[in-house]
């Protein structure tokens, strides 16, 4: 149990071993989030948290090959697994839509502490506090939460792709915020003009 624990402290998320495909496809996933993911809620909720799952998954595939070594030699393995947790979550993007919106404001909140901040049990904690925050907040405002959820989803997931993509040319550490915050901007405008007759 100690060695599960110690895996998760020292875990990064590693965005290696996803082929180049696959970040063009998060990218592009994360641009029609960011833009049209309010006028898509249905399927958007779907797509956050499917990519919630299979980056997550990522996230966590290096404890689960340290458990399971027969996995961690298969690219067959190592392919399915993170589309396999992806589908998981995505089947709760037909719930019921303030727990989905709540669900995805905590999740995405977490991913983003782990993402920057680390898995030391500190950041984590304060994580998951602005977390519950921020999801009771997107539940009282269901419309508009939705519409900065999807553009805030999307931001992330290109702001990761781009990353990966470029990673021989950019900083991670220096622009991984400014991305996030820059594209989440982008995207909640540009929803809110484009469907301010369905508020």
């Amino acid at each position: 149990m100690n060695n599960v624990v110690e895996d998760f402290k020292n875990a990064k998320l590693d965005l290696s071993h996803y082929e180049a495909w696959q970040m063009w496809l998060i990218g592009a996933i994360g641009l029609a989030l960011m833009f049209v993911g309010y006028k898509i809620k249905r399927v958007a909720f779907f797509i956050i948290w499917f990519l919630l799952g299979y980056i997550g998954t990522g996230y966590l595939l290096p404890i689960i090959n340290g458990n399971l070594p027969d996995i961690a030699g298969s690219s067959f393995w190592q392919g399915l697994i993170p589309i396999l947790g992806g589908l998981l979550l995505g089947l709760m993007g037909f719930m019921v839509e303030k727990i989905c919106i709540a669900g995805v404001t905590f999740g995405l909140t977490i991913m983003m502490t782990a993402q920057y901040f680390g898995t030391e049990m500190q950041p984590m904690i304060i994580g998951a506090i602005i977390g519950a925050v921020l999801a009771g907040f997107a539940t009282m405002m269901i419309k508009p939460a939705t519409i900065v959820a999807t553009a805030v989803a999307g931001a992330y997931a290109l702001t990761l792709a781009v990353l990966a993509i470029g990673s021989s040319n950019l900083n991670g550490s220096d622009l991984f915020w400014p991305m996030i915050i820059g594209f989440s901007a982008l995207g909640s405008v540009v929803q809110f003009m484009t469907t301010r007759h369905d508020l």
